[in-house]
């Protein structure tokens, strides 16, 4: 499935939690920016990744998830296809989840080092789409995200007890982030956030280019 001369290996990765009653037939349909990308005429016949080593997509239905760890030939106007991946993810989707995805330059394949005279930098590039049932749901994972890159970060110069004032202000910048939601769309209130002190905090994360 990868293209001839892509100038990228795109590699998709993250598991999203879906409602019971989603069928394949729904999920197939929802995913098929993807797999048509890729060149296939079925979600099945694309669900293998360019790596033999790496699961691809596959569902699960027992736990009702869909699980990611796929690579496609590709170039940028593959982020169009992920934004409608997403927004079609939202509906059937019974919680948040992010999905991580990588560019990664193939002109800098180890292969074709030496055959690049000057190639110049690398274009590779990290992304986090977020999916949900509702934006609550979306902050509530980006929000968690956040406050376990904050702790991994200074937990290596201060102790765990010393940190609650700093999960406190990040529940507090999603708090004013989601406030603003309510007041310009009418939402509903958001869930509380996990292990914050001081007022609830709601999902965050790393910064998102994108909140579908």
């Amino acid at each position: 499935m990868t293209r001839y001369n892509a100038p990228f290996e795109i590699h998709l990765h993250g598991e999203v939690p879906l409602r019971p009653d989603v069928s394949y037939e729904q999920l197939q349909e929802a995913l098929k920016p993807v797999w048509t990308y890729a060149g296939a005429r079925s979600l099945a016949a694309a669900a293998a990744s360019a790596y033999e080593e790496e699961p691809g997509i596959r569902l699960d239905t027992q736990e009702h998830l869909l699980q990611m760890c796929w690579t496609v030939g590709g170039d940028e106007d593959f982020r169009q296809i992920l934004e409608e991946m997403c927004m079609a993810l939202n509906d059937l989707a019974v919680a948040g989840a992010a999905l991580e995805v990588t560019f990664y330059d193939t002109r800098y394949d180890d292969e074709d080092d030496e055959a690049e005279s000057d190639p110049g930098e690398a274009r590779d590039d990290f992304v986090m789409y977020f999916v949900g049932p509702t934006p609550a749901a979306i902050m509530q994972v980006q929000r968690d995200l956040l406050v376990q890159d904050a702790m991994g970060l200074l937990e290596r110069h201060f102790e765990s007890s010393e940190l609650g004032g700093v999960i406190a202000a990040i529940d507090q910048l999603f708090e004013k982030r989601f406030d603003e939601l309510v007041n310009s769309m009418q939402l509903g209130r958001p869930p509380r956030g996990l292990g914050g002190s001081g007022s609830g905090g709601h999902g965050g994360g790393r910064k998102p280019r994108h909140l579908h």
